[in-house]
């Protein structure tokens, strides 16, 4: 391989030059092959350009001696450069730089050097430049607010008096040194400025100084409801909630700042850091629900509330019908009364009366006892044929247990097995004595199918009312009792309400129990729409967002919030209590709830026209169950029978029951399509048997044993195809095939099973009698030995009932 410099015709013309901005060197080889073949190849030689510190890794490595001068360049010195490269060899690089030569690129290099590094270091000073701006305007901005805080106190030091703000310094001062910060600028005490965080800190050493050390510590009124996290009682404190946690540390509780704790662990927690407490309770949004009790110029004289009560088909309804001269009764399936009435008379002196008419059978015992609760007056009807019967003894308990006066009303004189007196004598044994026998109760003959005594009734009423002197302000929001409860098509949840004070009125937004509405519609118990209600007057209320529940006291309240706060308090309450009853208690109940884990079950869906016909048929339904079968009410309501209640009895496997209601069409073919059972009833009683009778059949069988005989084995046989026969004799009773049997050892019972084979000779027999010798085989058993005993019997399952 050659190589030759073909550039060197182009340079001769001109005077040649080192430009040391070049970084690549290029020229032509001349490369040889064999045969006499030979190509000129361009190659090219490029120099990495080094900026910055790594500059100085690559210099030129300079000559250790001094360099001599530079020799004047001629025109020659590229001919004579050329003509050395063609007297070399092929495949030689060509000579090194020659001294003038490399001092000329030294010196160039130092000159690029020194260019780069005052690029470099106008462009650093220019960025620190801009930083000292920013933070010269940031330190200006905070000296500003420091300088603020500071002219606000009572006391300033002179430095913080004179303090200037940095502004740009007078002519002769020193300035502020810009450029790069070295570590000797860094180390110059004369150059050094405070920074802001030192300044910060400065500030708040002043502040203590001023501020005297000794401040009372500032107590507050922490208010604490039920439960409270940790992080919330120490924001209401002020205090840090480590220092809370710490405290409880000490008592060797270890908590997280998210804990909850009690009221009682946060008033002790409060009070140990100073502070006074406040309880409060969830229960607090109830007050002020009931209103302050009337001044007495208030008041003003009121209708008496009449109860009557007594033991079913003692014709109850039948007085008041006689009183109202209507014929109430008729309405009602089966002349029983199935709802709470309330009604207001006017008696032929004027004067007008509540009465409110009980239920007389025994599934309506709440019902009663909500109507002692409201009532002014109980009258005790007793039939005078009859006596005193069970329900008599209980409304009698009712009425001492709230505390009401009553007055004896002995029905059905007209009867020709009337006899006052054993009604009279009868009352002696549970405490009340009559007038007549010399007590303090009244005691009136009447009968209200004759309407005899009717006058002398409404004058002991007026009487006792007058003793009474029953009073009540109506000029105030209306407060009362719920006496019923009912969903109604077309017209929505209804309400039965007596206003006990206050007047209610049209628009009035009324909370009762968990139900709140504002009352679109008043009617009275003619069925007329009125404008408002006074003391002592039933009226439906129409208007709530859902029934009510009967014995629910109602309110007026101000504003819907208040109203809405109220009931969804309520709705907590109740949630929480069915939790709880759900939960898992203590010991005795895990028990009980394993006895009851083998307790029948018979699933219900119970839907009524009225809520006091649902609860009464679900408290008799409960008390229908024993230990081993019960009746689960899946779900009880008001209103007809909806698509819902047929999908939540077909899931459950539950019969519905209606009570004077009916289902819808939907609701019709999803339980024929479902496989459902409805059941419709008018009168409680048929429906309280129908599910007796339903539920003893869920009851087990009871097994009855009858003793037919006993047979002693003399020997026991092995034959083949059969397996073991025992030869018996009976000594007592008789045998028989298929009778269960019992293989007695040494009077311990070792197998009880049946016969399979009675044989006496060869022949198959239906029984063998004492005396007489025969063989025997038991099903599945082989183990018989001689001397052993069986003793035969009979199994009879008797079906129960409740």
């Amino acid at each position: 391989m050659s190589e030759t410099n073909e550039t060197e015709g182009k340079t001769r013309g001109r005077k040649m030059t080192l430009n040391v901005r070049r970084t690549v060197e290029s020229g032509h080889v001349r490369q040889s092959f064999s045969h006499g073949r030979s190509k000129s190849v361009l190659v090219e030689k490029k120099k990495r350009r080094s900026i910055g510190s790594a500059a100085a890794s690559q210099t030129i490595e300079e000559p250790k001696e001094k360099p001599k001068a530079a020799p004047r360049v001629t025109e020659a010195t590229p001919r004579i450069a050329a003509d050395e490269a063609r007297q070399r060899k092929p495949g030689v690089v060509l000579k090194q730089l020659s001294e003038e030569e490399k001092d000329l690129r030294a010196k160039a290099l130092e000159t690029a050097k020194q260019r780069e590094a005052e690029e470099r270091q106008r462009k650093e000073e220019e960025r620190l430049e801009a930083e000292q701006k920013a933070r010269t305007k940031g330190e200006e901005t905070a000296r500003k607010h420091l300088k603020e805080e500071v002219d606000e106190q009572p006391a300033r030091t002179p430095d913080a008096r004179h303090k200037k703000s940095p502004t740009a310094p007078r002519r002769g001062e020193e300035r502020r040194v810009r450029g790069r910060l070295t570590i000797t600028n860094a180390l110059d005490e004369e150059q050094r400025q405070r920074s802001l965080a030192s300044l910060k800190r400065h500030r708040e050493r002043q502040k203590k100084q001023v501020m005297p050390q000794s401040a009372q510590k500032i107590q507050r009124e922490v208010v604490i409801p039920e439960v409270i996290t940790i992080q919330e009682l120490a924001n209401r404190m002020a205090e840090r909630g480590v220092d809370v946690i710490k405290f409880l540390m000490k008592d060797g509780e270890m908590h997280k700042i998210t804990d909850v704790i009690d009221s009682d662990t946060a008033q002790l927690i409060a009070e140990e850091f100073g502070h006074t407490v406040r309880r409060v309770s969830e229960a607090d949004v109830e007050e002020g629900f009931i209103g302050a009790e009337d001044h007495a110029e208030d008041l003003q004289p009121r209708a008496p509330i009449v109860t009557i009560m007594g033991h079913v088909d003692h014709g109850k309804t039948s007085l008041l019908d006689a009183i109202r001269v209507a014929n109430v009764v008729s309405q009602e399936a089966g002349g029983i009364t199935q709802h709470i009435g309330a009604y207001q008379v006017e008696v032929p002196s004027g004067q007008k009366i509540t009465f409110i008419d009980t239920p007389g059978h025994e599934a309506f015992t709440a019902m009663r006892a909500r109507g002692a609760k409201v009532t002014d007056i109980v009258i005790l009807v007793v039939a005078a044929d009859d006596g005193v019967k069970p329900q008599t003894v209980e409304a009698i308990n009712h009425a001492k247990a709230a505390g009401v006066p009553m007055i004896v009303a002995i029905n059905k004189m007209d009867k020709p097995g009337a006899d006052p007196k054993r009604v009279r004598t009868d009352l002696l044994s549970h405490e009340i004595v009559v007038e007549s026998l010399g007590g303090d109760t009244l005691e009136i003959e009447v009968s209200a199918l004759k309407k005899t005594g009717l006058d002398k009734l409404l004058e002991a009423i007026a009487l006792q009312a007058e003793v009474l002197e029953l009073r009540a302000n109506p000029h105030r929001d209306a407060e009362g009792v719920i006496v019923e409860a009912k969903l109604e098509r077309g017209r929505g949840p209804v309400g039965t309400a007596l206003v006990q004070r206050g007047t209610l009125k049209l628009g009035d937004l009324v909370v009762a129990g968990s139900s709140y509405g504002r009352v679109r519609a008043l009617i009275d118990d003619l069925g007329e729409q009125v404008k408002e209600a006074g003391p002592s007057v039933p009226v439906e209320v129409l208007g709530f967002d859902s029934a009510p529940e009967a014995g629910d006291q109602f309110a007026v309240v101000d504003s819907e919030a208040r109203a809405r706060e109220i009931t969804d308090y309520r709705m907590r309450e109740r949630r929480k209590r069915l939790a709880v009853a759900g939960q898992r208690g203590s010991l005795e109940q895990m028990m009980s709830q394993l006895k009851e884990a083998g307790v029948k079950e018979f699933p219900l869906v119970v839907k009524g026209d009225v809520q006091g016909s649902v609860e009464a048929i679900t408290s008799a339904l409960g008390k229908l169950g024993t230990d081993e079968v019960r009746a689960r009410i899946v779900h009880s309501g008001v209103g007809g029978i909806t698509e819902s209640d047929v999908s939540l009895a077909s899931t459950s496997g539950a019969v519905l029951l209606a009570f004077n209601v009916r289902a819808n069409a939907q609701a019709r073919e999803t339980a024929e399509r479902e496989g459902v059972e409805i059941r419709y009833y008018a009168v409680i009683y048929d429906l309280v048997d129908d599910i007796r009778q339903a539920m003893s059949g869920l009851l087990a069988p009871t097994v009855r044993e009858t003793f037919l005989g006993n047979a002693e084995i003399l020997e026991v046989f092995t034959i083949s195809k059969v397996g073991k026969v025992a030869g018996c004799r009976v000594t007592e009773g008789k045998v028989e095939r298929g009778a269960h049997v019992r293989l007695i050892r040494d009077n311990v019972v070792v197998h009880e099973g049946k016969l399979s084979t009675l044989k006496r000779f060869k022949d198959e027999v239906k029984e063998v009698v004492a005396g007489q010798e025969c063989g025997m085989a038991f099903e599945g058993y082989q183990d018989m030995r001689q001397g052993d005993v069986i003793e035969c019997f009979e199994v009879e399952h008797v079906q129960r009932t409740l």
